[in-house]
């Protein structure tokens, strides 16, 4: 097959290269080599997406080449080319992907279990021959094994559970079939034996713990009290279940970012009471109650200020005063509630700053000395010969003008909370702790369960 004409053919817009892309799935295994040239080709004027699905759509026939090319690529671009298109073949038998489970090249491995994995319960014939991919060599391995056996479900669970009876099912093997189970959203998924020794090994752990800084995204209540049960009680929460900072800071984050739209009530079911910390009590996540009032309503923006402005009033009615923070690891988002005695003292949200603007609460002084973040403290004209494009010039210019000008840091919700009540991305060694924290199941939690997912202790 003439390169240059192939080339030439698959040159242009998709519409453009429809035809040939068809004329060439229809000669089929003769085609995959060429093919398969022009995709690795980083310089060709072809669009990798064109050859790519071409060779999805020959399907079986370019199996082997594309694995010995994920093998051999001789950069991560063609590897990663190689890797998407053999993940993702049209072939009618997923049986075909079972020889590659045992390849060498991780990235192979990989691609073959995200095949099982699209299969969902109709993998389930295959479980004997992915259980070894649980305590596979490679870590990113090992989390698409999991992932297989999380779409393939309830069936998966005898066999899961047998492995984890066996004395030596294999390295990394029962530790991964632990992580498996717990992934899979069914009753009982875990039996009494693995959840006793999970809470012995808390238990040891809590002995000797030393909070750690947290990864801040989402919110958190703080309120100045170590009742730790009046505060269950205060936000509706129940079968508390003692953890590990380390596990209750996973579990916020994993509720946090479930976005799965096939799991109802992810993001609601559970909440992090911490220890007290500093003498404060830090709520991680949000009731049920809050969560389905923002949910239900057409407007979130409108709404939210008003939950949280309600949840601190009545917290600070009961412990004194109370402090809602929140932050975003995605954009700009920071805003924060400071309430005492019944009264809001301060809101502020960052992308909602009509109030600041407006005549709004009045600043609090816990913000003296920082710009809040919607403020600009640059002169006008700051950057004036200065290319955008240069980012290191850019960011020299804005040290420059903020040091001679004596221009404030700006701050977020963080900042806030460290000089109110406690900054949970900084605790360490200095943090006075008393207690331990729990998870604990909202409304939703009791009626749903813990969301699925492993969590580390």
């Amino acid at each position: 097959m003439n390169l240059g004409l192939l080339t030439e053919s698959l040159s242009g817009s998709w519409e453009h290269t429809r035809a040939a892309r068809d004329a060439l799935v229809e000669q089929g295994a003769a085609a995959v080599g060429a093919v398969l040239e022009v995709l690795c080709d980083e310089r060709s004027p072809v669009d990798w997406t064109v050859s790519a699905d071409v060779l999805r759509r020959i399907g079986e026939p370019a199996l082997r080449p594309l694995a010995h090319t994920v093998a051999a690529a001789g950069s991560p671009e063609i590897e990663r080319r190689a890797g998407w298109v053999l993940g993702r073949l049209e072939v009618g038998d997923p049986g075909i992907y079972g020889p590659l489970l045992n390849h060498e090249h991780p990235r192979v491995r990989g691609a073959a279990l995200s095949v099982f994995q699209e299969c969902g319960e109709a993998a389930a014939g295959y479980i004997d021959r992915l259980i070894p991919l649980l305590g596979d060599p490679e870590p990113e391995v090992r989390r698409r094994a999991v992932l297989a056996f999380r779409a393939i479900g309830a069936a998966a669970v005898p066999d899961l559970q047998r492995v984890r009876r066996l004395p030596a099912p294999g390295p990394r093997v029962r530790a991964g079939a632990l992580e498996a189970l717990a992934a899979i959203a069914v009753p009982d998924g875990l039996d009494r034996r693995d959840q006793d020794a999970w809470r012995r090994l808390t238990q040891i752990k809590l002995l000797a713990e030393v909070p750690d800084g947290m990864h801040l995204c989402g919110s958190w209540y703080a309120v100045p009290t170590d009742d730790q049960e009046a505060v269950l009680d205060a936000f509706d929460l129940g079968s508390p279940e003692p953890v590990t900072m380390r596990t209750g800071a996973a579990a916020w984050n994993h509720d946090h970012h479930n976005w799965s739209p096939v799991v109802s009530h992810a993001a609601c079911s559970r909440v992090f009471v911490s220890p007290v910390l500093d003498g404060w009590t830090l709520v991680f996540g949000d009731s049920s109650q809050d969560t389905h009032r923002i949910k239900d309503a057409d407007d979130r923006d409108e709404v939210l200020p008003l939950v949280v402005r309600q949840r601190c009033t009545d917290l600070s009615r009961r412990f004194g005063s109370a402090q809602w923070y929140g932050m975003s690891c995605g954009d700009g988002w920071t805003a924060w509630c400071i309430a005492e005695d019944g009264e809001i003292l301060r809101h502020y949200d960052a992308f909602d700053t009509e109030e600041d603007d407006g005549g709004g609460e009045p600043a609090h002084p816990a913000e003296a000395g920082y710009l809040l973040p919607h403020q600009d403290g640059l002169p006008k004209g700051a950057f004036d010969g200065v290319s955008p494009a240069d980012s290191e010039a850019v960011v020299a210019r804005y040290r420059q003008v903020k040091e001679d000008l004596q221009i404030p840091d700006t701050c977020c919700a963080s900042d806030i909370a460290a000089r109110m009540s406690v900054d949970p991305g900084v605790l360490g060694a200095h943090t006075r702790t008393s207690g331990h924290g729990v998870v604990a199941l909202t409304a939703c939690g009791r009626e749903h369960g813990h969301p699925a997912g492993a969590l580390p202790v």
